[in-house]
Parts: structure tokens; sequence; C-alpha cells
């Protein structure tokens, strides 16, 4: 279903990710492979690979599965903090993916500049007015404002702030939004404040077709919203950034790790680079152990707030009509409620 309402509201963010519905699916270490990917992709929204620090030749690998599986874009997430990040820059070189969008942290403006020699347009993440504003002088073509709701890696601003520091302000760049969404409704208002699309995450970690662990899965559909918490940095140091999970005894194992660190650059055994890598592969490490082994217990379960809005198992198809039947219905009762 596709109204004029819709029509109206999905207008730029359609046009600028070449899709039917600009619905994002969030891009998810471990999870988004080229089965959700291509999934998403053919139920006419939009996805990417995820980079994470998957082994060169393994992602290499995964770019040729989605283009055999789709032939629809997609794109490719880079964490600019990851171990691998550089080569995995050089691939986007090789490849000329149509979207780049970098993430974990910030890219600089020489990185920015090498993705979009290649043709490639480019998301960057934006977590204040300041770094919008860095980020499109770099040259981003659009940008994603993702709250502290979401999973995985997050900033420390709510996504309600994001909304009125950005999104308010600025009207000549297309601008997605994440962070706590898991109803249709919800995105209709997004897009009623100006947003050109919408991200979810959570919402398609449990999707059947995302090849996560069962239990991974099940873990999830369990969880209540206030279990999906965000990682404390214990020293300056570190330069952590926080990671917002379900809490399990991984959070507690990370606790651990960090006394650890804090101890060894004491000691001058460590320096800050080998800690910020040392950081990075626990969590790529304990996000495997989650998704791919189903260690629900000690494995990294990377989940957003949302997941307390998740109570069933279905098709990405499925997960994506239902969102934007709810839009509509969202954006006729508001309609007429404007009209009264």
């Amino acid at each position: 279903m596709n109204t004029s309402y819709q029509n109206r509201f999905f207008k730029r963010g359609c046009e600028f990710l070449q899709v039917e519905t600009p619905i994002l699916c969030g891009a998810m270490t471990w999870v988004s492979d080229p089965t959700l990917v291509a999934a998403v992709a053919n139920a006419g929204a939009f996805a990417c690979l995820a980079g994470g620090n998957t082994p060169v030749n393994i992602l290499e690998k995964q770019i040729h599965e989605t283009q055999q599986l789709t032939n629809k874009p997609f794109g490719i997430n880079l964490i600019t903090i990851a171990p691998l990040y550089k080569d995995h820059l050089e691939l986007v070189r090789k490849h000329k993916l149509p979207y780049v969008v970098f993430a974990g942290s910030f890219p600089r403006k020489s990185e920015v500049v090498k993705a979009k020699a290649t043709g490639a347009k480019v998301l960057c993440f934006a977590s204040t007015l300041s770094i919008a504003n860095r980020m499109l002088s770099y040259g981003a073509d659009a940008l994603i404002l993702e709250g502290m709701e979401a999973g995985g890696h997050v900033g420390h601003v709510s996504l309600t702030i994001l909304l009125q520091q950005v999104l308010f302000k600025m009207k000549n760049v297309p601008i997605f939004v994440a962070g706590g969404i898991g109803t249709g409704q919800m995105c209709a208002h997004l897009f009623l404040m100006g947003a050109a699309g919408v991200q979810l995450g959570t919402a398609f970690a449990v999707a059947e077709e995302c090849t996560a662990h069962p239990d991974f899965k099940k873990r999830f559909i369990r969880a209540k919203a206030r279990e999906a918490i965000s990682t404390p940095e214990f020293d300056s140091r570190l330069h952590v950034v926080a990671v917002r999970a379900l809490r399990n005894k991984g959070y507690e194992d990370f606790n651990q790790l960090q006394l650890k660190l804090m101890d060894e650059l004491d000691q001058g055994t460590l320096s800050q680079i080998d800690v910020q890598m040392r950081v990075e592969e626990f969590w790529m490490g304990k996000l495997r152990s989650a998704v791919v082994d189903g260690d629900t217990e000690r494995g990294s379960l990377m989940a957003g707030q949302s997941v307390g809005l998740i109570n069933e198992i279905k098709p990405v198809n499925a997960i994506i009509q239902d969102l934007i039947t709810e839009m509509e219905v969202e954006l006729s009762r508001v309609a007429e409620t404007l009209k009264g």
C-alpha cells in the first residue's frame, strides 16, 4: 500500500536511496549478511552489509553473494574504529558500491573524499549539530541521527534531543533517523517532523531471514526495554564508545576488561591505540558468540531499547508492510485531526 500521504513524505528518501520505501535496516555485525540485506532490498527497503571487522576476503565474498541475491541497491557500513577499517575502505574503492555508511565514530575528510571518488553516496552519523555540520563540510551526502536508545555503538544523546538540534534546523540535506524506533506509528511522526527515512535494527535482527542463532532471537523476544543498557566508560583514557546491549555476564566481562586495561595503561605495557583495538576485538568476539553460537549468557546481545516492542519473529516483508500499514493509519488519523 502506497498512498498520496506516503508518496509525499517518502519522496525525498526514496529518491536518495533508490528504493520504494525509505526504511533502512541498520547494519549489524554478524547479522547484516547477504541473506538479510538482500531480503530487505527485495522487499523495497534499504540495507547495508556490516563491515565490522570482517576479514577482507569474506567481506568481498559477501558483496558478490548479495549481488547475486538482489538487483536492488544496497550499501556497505564501515566501522571507523575497527582494526580492518582501512582495508575495508580500499575494498569500497575496488567494488564501487553505490552507498557507503561511516559508523562507529567519525571519518576523516580524506576518507569521505576517497569513498565519494568511487561514485558512492556517503552517509555519516551525527550526534550533535556541530558534528552534523562537520560531516557535511567533509562531503557527506546525507546524515543519520541515531539516538542513544539504539543498539550497538551509540552516543550519549537521545533521539528526541537530536531531532530538535539537527533535524529541525537542517532542511537542505536528507536526514534519516534511528534509535528506539519500533512501530509504524512512531515512523509516521518522524516523517511529519521532516525525516527523509527511518532506520531500525533490532526489529530486523529477529526477522525470519536473519541467520542469527535461534537462541539469540528468542532472547530478544523475551527482553524488556529496560534490559538494553549502555556500557559505562571507567576511564577517559580508554576512549570507550558506549555499546547498548542486553545485560548479561558478557556486560560484566567488559567491566573487568576495562579494569585490566586501566592497569596495563598505568604500567605502560599498552598504548591507547592498543587499548582501543582490544576493546573492539572484545566486542567483535562477544557479538559473534551471541549471534553465531547462541551464547546468550556471555555473548554480546547488542539491542536497542526498541527490543521491548518486539514480540514475534516474522518475515522481512511482513515487518516492512506492517510498518507501512501502521504509518498509513497514523498519517490518515493526523490528517483527519487537522481537518477537525
